[in-house]
């Protein structure tokens, strides 16, 4: 197995296969940038093969490291109530993020979250891709603004342009709108209503195009 260095990525440790749970097992043994060495386990994306619609997050947090899966944590069960909300079926996505490791910085007993850089990105958007290329999905959401750009670019901004349906190659409509960690996150209850009222608005147009297709 290669050794990491900056010429390695995810892309050295893909099997042949597209099935979902090979690729989740390769993803076990990845070692494409440093992020494996401190986080618990690589959490893979989860969902059916035939998910209609993909979510996509920045990477996992302290509760998803801890579980070895993605969107359980504080985040996730936002995510949940807001998708009951629009109609959407957790069971029937497919929730994944940009990068497969917690990144994370000491704070006492905490391990808070810390952004993983472009290099970390780029190296593991092959495990993002192969994953999206399974699924086939009919729509693709970037949940906040590293997921967005993971796919996009570094130009894409969700201030500019979180609620638009995109044309891309991964799937017909791509739409980029908070994380709900974001949300969570926001300086006073005033923020945090409004952004969850832009978020719950955007994934009902999620919806809408699923009832439609």
């Amino acid at each position: 197995m290669p050794r990491w260095s900056s010429a390695v990525s995810a892309a050295d440790f893909l099997p042949e296969s597209r099935d979902l749970d090979e690729l989740a097992a390769a993803a076990r043994r990845c070692r494409g940038c440093e992020l494996y060495r401190r986080a618990t386990q690589t959490v893979f994306g989860e969902g059916p093969p035939t998910a209609r619609v993909v979510f996509i997050g920045e990477q996992p947090g302290d509760e998803e490291d801890r579980q070895g899966r993605p969107f359980v944590g504080p985040a996730g069960k936002m995510l949940n109530v807001v998708l009951d909300e629009v109609g959407i079926d957790r069971d029937d996505v497919y929730v994944t993020n940009a990068v497969k490791h917690f990144k994370w910085v000491p704070r006492g007993t905490r391990r808070l979250h810390a952004k993983p850089s472009a290099r970390e990105m780029t190296a593991c958007r092959p495990w993002l891709e192969a994953e999206i290329a399974a699924v086939e999905p009919l729509c693709v959401v970037c949940l906040g603004a590293t997921a967005a750009q993971s796919l996009l670019g570094p130009g894409f901004r969700i201030t500019k342009q979180r609620g638009q349906f995109l044309q891309t190659r991964f799937s017909p409509r791509l739409l980029a709108t908070y994380h709900p960690s974001a949300i969570l996150r926001a300086p006073d209850a005033e923020s945090r209503l409004k952004m969850r009222k832009e978020f719950v608005a955007d994934l009902r147009k999620v919806s809408r195009h699923l009832s439609k297709a």
